[in-house]
């Protein structure tokens, strides 16, 4: 678990790399000042909203190098490369708000049979990533909460997230994931 300070490292720094790239086109370096515990690597994601609606949500699930650069790269590439939005431009960007999710390792889920997965599954607690064959798809765990969807409702946004079906989940050969997540985010304006 990280401390609120190191949260709130994230999110300043998570602020000047997007706001770095789109003034300048350039990189971020990483801060010479972060704390030791955010070299670590680690999986995360950057989401952005606007006036309360997602704006863009980047991440790497899984813990591919450091935490502070995950979150420098996703950061740029949540207000840029978001392929379900245009690119953030410099003058709507103070207008949005920064959320980072810190993520643990994702675990398989274990089940001698598919329906035996909602019983699995703490919503609000629990993000998931649905995996078959090439197919990828994965949902934080605030997700559920803002749709106030229930455990199954879960697993099937997740399949199709995934660019599945919606009952892809009570396939034997389908594989499901699961990780907590530690979120962090700009006070509200």
């Amino acid at each position: 678990m990280l401390s609120s300070d190191e949260g709130i490292f994230l999110v300043k720094v998570a602020r000047e790399a997007i706001t770095t790239f789109l003034r300048d086109e350039k990189i971020l370096s990483t801060p010479v000042d972060t704390p030791d515990r955010l070299k670590e690597d680690m999986g995360a994601f950057v989401t952005l909203y606007r006036n309360g609606d997602l704006r863009g949500c980047i991440g790497y699930p899984e813990p591919v190098k450091s935490l502070i650069r995950t979150i420098i790269e996703v950061a740029i590439s949540a207000a840029t490369q978001d392929p379900r939005f245009p690119p953030v431009t410099i003058s709507e960007f103070p207008d949005v708000h920064v959320e980072v999710s810190v993520l643990t390792k994702p675990v398989l889920i274990g089940v001698d049979k598919p329906s035996d997965y909602p019983g699995k599954i703490d919503v609000g607690v629990d993000g998931l990533i649905v995996e078959l064959g090439y197919y990828r798809g994965l949902l934080l765990p605030q997700v559920p909460l803002e749709w106030h969807w229930d455990v199954d409702e879960f697993l099937s946004n997740t399949c199709m997230k995934a660019g599945l079906l919606p009952d892809c989940w009570l396939k034997p050969d389908v594989k499901i994931y699961k990780f907590k997540s530690q979120i962090f985010e700009e006070e509200k304006k």
